[in-house]
């Protein structure tokens, strides 16, 4: 009998069951496939690598505006991909360490809920063998959305793909067509750009990168059409056959296009399907898991954290949400907080953004001011970005001074943002975070310009 059960190995779970181990509660893992999930085997963690390797590439062949040139700069592919292969199983391998070290029996098969026990324990079979724990932790994940377009259910597998056969493929594609710029679109289309693919991005909203700062979105995306990806916006796909995808337009007129690849990157949704969930009748919100902000159903004894859930879909939101789940299963009183979430694009330049933006605030009715600068008033930007442009921008409310959000365009920004999560989460004002010392020279000097 088991103190906890997890299901999925993904950075909800792993985190849950490393931190429940050290706690001291008798714990076990399951996961069908390698630990890390979906984020660390065919997301977050490949795409980076990769990601990368392209803005090596982009410097080796920029260089000379710095002073230093270089000649016959090669970009091999399969070398990339193998490179990939490796940073992901070192990672792998240390999860496996260190649930190892926190006493963590993890079982590596698929995992099926079958109810509880005349006893009240959840009963979770796994092969020929059955286990039993007192509580559940449900960290299944999400899977890739697959619209209802029609031809997609017909579609050469080897032609439109995922995400997860994108990053398998051993030699890059000629030619590829994005439908979705989003997120996970916007950092294929960056890496494909960079190794001289032909891209073309299909998105049906009027700006790519949905939720993200409007304003940043259309600089990155204005970059971007400068080193020719193609944007198709406020276009919405009407059939995929073969190589091409056909889209009509804002005027209703009617676009055809072929690429060699078609990746599919509109989102994803929960997988609660498949395990037996529904043998506790455990309440689903729109597909997803329902939980409150201790990451409680309402189920006793059964929690969710991460992607299943459907709120926050991002690797951070399902480690904290699992610290969540664990400390108050420790008796350590903890509420989960979403105001000052990170997203981040790691594009080339990168965008990254915390808490409202500046449509947001507006949308809640929230009397703000935006202070904006562009990076260049930075002195380390300008040192080690020739001729880049960026965005920082900081919403606050003008009746409490609070900071609402930051929001940036420009490298290193993804390192920079986590200054700004704790200013948020912790409800500085503006002026409480103008007086914090700020290393130069450093690109993180920029909110501080901004404040000023």
């Amino acid at each position: 009998m088991y103190d906890i059960a997890i299901i999925g190995g993904g950075p909800g779970g792993y985190v849950a069951a490393e931190k429940a181990g050290k706690k001291g509660l008798k714990t076990i893992l399951f996961e069908k496939k390698d630990l890390g999930g979906v984020c660390l085997n065919e997301g977050c963690i490949p795409t980076k690598t990769l990601l990368y390797s392209a803005k090596l590439y982009d410097q080796a062949r920029k260089s000379e505006k710095y002073g230093v040139s270089v000649e016959g700069v090669v970009l091999d592919y399969k070398k990339m991909t193998d490179r990939k292969t490796k940073v992901i199983r070192k990672l792998v391998a240390g999860i496996g360490l260190r649930m190892k070290g926190a006493g963590v029996e993890v079982v590596k098969g698929e995992a099926r809920i079958e109810g509880r026990s005349a006893e009240g324990l959840i009963r979770i079979a796994s092969g020929e063998a059955t286990y039993e724990a007192k509580n559940l932790l449900v960290c299944t994940g999400s899977e890739t959305f697959v619209p209802p377009i029609p031809g997609l259910e017909a579609s050469d597998p080897d032609v439109v793909v995922t995400n997860r056969e994108l990053l398998a493929l051993k030699e890059a594609p000629t030619s590829l067509i994005i439908i979705g710029g989003g997120v996970i679109g916007m950092e294929f289309a960056s890496l494909y750009n960079s190794i001289g693919c032909e891209v073309h991005v299909v998105e049906m909203m009027p700006e790519i990168l949905g939720a993200m700062d409007g304003e940043g979105s259309a600089m990155l995306r204005g970059q971007y059409a400068k080193r020719g990806v193609h944007f198709h916006l406020s276009c919405r796909v009407t059939r995929v056959e073969g190589h091409a995808v056909t889209f009509t337009d804002s005027d209703g007129a009617e676009h055809t296009l072929e690429a060699d690849k078609i990746l599919l990157s509109v989102g994803r949704r929960a997988v609660t399907q498949g395990f037996g969930l529904e043998t506790l009748d455990v309440e689903l919100e729109r597909g997803a898991i329902k939980t409150d902000l201790k990451m409680r159903t309402n189920v006793e004894g059964v929690y969710a954290a991460g992607d299943v859930t459907g709120f926050s879909m991002l690797a951070h939101t399902a480690s904290r949400e699992a610290e969540v789940v664990i400390n108050n299963l420790c008796g350590q009183d903890d509420v989960m907080s979403y105001d000052a979430i990170p997203g981040i694009v790691y594009t080339n330049p990168e965008v990254a953004g915390v808490g409202l933006t500046e449509e947001q605030a507006a949308k809640k009715g929230i009397e703000h001011t935006c202070l904006k600068l562009p990076m260049a008033y930075s002195g380390r930007f300008v040192a080690e970005n020739e001729g880049g442009e960026g965005l920082c921008k900081i919403v606050v409310d003008k009746a409490s001074g609070r900071v609402l959000g930051v929001h940036m365009l420009g490298n290193p920004c993804s390192e920079i943002i986590g200054s700004a999560c704790i200013a948020i989460e912790q409800g500085m004002t503006a002026e409480e975070l103008e007086r914090i010392v700020l290393p130069h020279p450093t690109v993180t000097e920029i909110i501080k310009e901004c404040l000023g």
